[in-house]
């Protein structure tokens, strides 16, 4: 698997938002991967002076991420391949 981070701009709800935003993601990473798409929920960072959070992820691809980020009603500005 890869991993990947998906970048959210995230202007008005901080840090209770993000929290949210990454259990939504947990939650969709664990259904996609029970229908046999693998996706594991790692971690996330806020920068609030940035309004940005970037939630880490692997997968066995960009479009599977991109599905679980869907799932999970995140509006991703980008999702790339992190080390």
């Amino acid at each position: 698997m890869q991993r990947y981070a998906v970048e959210v701009y995230s202007p008005r709800g901080g840090d209770a938002e993000v929290r949210a935003a990454a259990d939504r993601l947990r939650q969709a990473a664990r259904a996609l991967t029970t229908g046999g798409t693998p996706i594991t929920y790692l971690w996330s960072l806020f920068l609030p002076a940035d309004e940005t959070s970037f939630h880490i992820v692997d997968g066995i691809s960009r479009d599977a991420v991109r599905e679980a980020a869907r799932r999970a009603a995140l509006d991703a500005a980008r999702i790339v391949e992190a080390a």
